[in-house]
C-alpha cells in the first residue's frame, strides 16, 4: 500500500457507534490479539469519550481509519489529575508517516478540553523506537516504573508524563545530547557521568543501555535466558534509577543494535513540590 503524506491524513474525535466499532477492531488487529479478553468492547470507548475520556482516530483521505488512540480521567495517589492514554495503534502499512504524533496532538487537545493539564501513559522500556518518541518527539519525561504494570510477568512498564501547557522545555538541550558509545556488551548496564548544560552548568547524569530493537521472543532455552535476563537487568536499572528521583528524558539509537536512554534529576513538579505517584 502506497504511504499517504501527511497533508492528506486526518485527525478527528471519535463520536458513533460505527466508529468505535472501526476503531476497536483495528486495535485488535494491530495488537494481533485473538484471546477475547483482550479485545476492546465499543460501548466502553463511548462511555469514556462522554466522561472525562477520549477516542480518537486518524483517517486517510479515503476515510480509512489508520490510527487510534483512547483515555479517561485519571488521579493519583497525591490527589494530582491529568488524563491517562491507555493505547495507541497505528496500522502497520501507515507506521513512520507521523500518525503517531497525530494521534497525540488530537488526543492533547481532548484532554485540554476537559481541563486537564498533563497527560500520562506507559510504554515497554525495551522498545526504545517508543521511547524516543515520547521524550525527543513529544518532549515528555518517564516519571516511573512499575514492574509487572498489568499483573502479568514481562509486563514491566515506563510511566510519562507529559507537561501539555508547558512553553519552554527545561530538558530541551539534554534530549539532543550525544550519548557515549555503548554497545551490545553494555545492555541492561547504568553508566554514569557528568553532562555539561546549555546554560554552562554541570548536571550529574546516568546512560541505561537497551537492544535498539525489541529481541524476539524465541522458543530456544539459551535465547529465552538471555531476553529474562536483560529484562532484569533493565528492571532492577530503571527501577533504581527513577526511584532515587532521576526521569527519563531521551533514548537515541547510538548504532543498529545499541539505544541509550539518558536519565538526569527531577525537576520539582509547578503543582506540588511532590514527585509523581504512579
Amino acid at each position: 500500500m502506497p504511504q499517504a503524506s501527511l497533508s492528506s491524513l486526518r485527525a478527528e474525535t471519535l463520536r458513533s457507534g460505527e466508529e468505535f466499532r472501526a476503531a476497536a477492531a483495528l486495535y485488535t488487529r494491530v495488537f494481533g490479539y485473538e484471546r477475547p479478553e483482550f479485545s476492546l468492547n465499543p460501548n466502553l470507548l463511548s462511555a469514556l469519550a462522554r466522561n472525562g475520556g477520549s477516542a480518537v482516530g486518524v483517517r486517510t483521505a479515503d476515510d480509512e481509519l489508520i490510527g487510534f488512540a483512547y483515555g479517561f480521567a485519571g488521579r493519583d495517589a497525591l490527589g494530582r489529575d491529568f488524563h491517562y492514554s491507555q493505547a495507541a495503534v497505528v496500522d502497520a502499512s501507515h507506521q513512520g508517516e507521523g500518525v503517531g504524533r497525530m494521534l497525540k496532538e488530537r488526543q492533547r487537545d481532548v484532554a485540554l478540553g476537559w481541563g486537564h493539564r498533563t497527560m500520562r501513559w506507559t510504554f515497554d522500556p525495551v522498545l526504545s523506537r517508543n521511547a524516543h518518541f515520547n521524550f525527543t518527539s513529544l518532549g515528555a519525561e518517564g516519571v516511573g516504573f512499575v514492574p509487572d504494570y498489568y499483573g502479568r510477568a514481562g509486563t514491566d512498564r515506563v510511566v510519562v508524563e507529559w507537561q501539555l501547557t508547558r512553553d519552554d522545555d527545561p530538558f530541551d538541550d539534554l534530549r539532543r545530547v550525544e550519548p557515549p558509545a555503548l554497545g551490545r556488551a553494555d545492555w541492561g548496564r547504568v553508566v554514569h557521568g557528568p553532562l555539561s548544560r546549555r546554560d554552562g552548568s554541570v548536571q550529574e547524569a546516568a546512560w541505561l543501555a537497551v537492544p535498539a530493537q525489541a529481541p524476539a521472543v524465541s522458543d530456544d532455552g539459551e535465547e529465552r535466558a538471555s531476553h529474562d535476563l536483560l529484562r532484569a537487568n533493565v528492571r532492577q536499572s530503571l527501577a533504581t534509577l527513577i526511584g532515587s528521583g532521576a526521569v527519563l528524558v531521551s533514548c537515541v539509537r547510538v548504532d543498529p543494535s545499541t539505544a541509550v536512554y539518558l536519565a538526569v534529576e527531577r525537576l520539582s513538579h509547578p503543582d506540588s513540590g511532590k514527585e509523581p505517584s504512579v
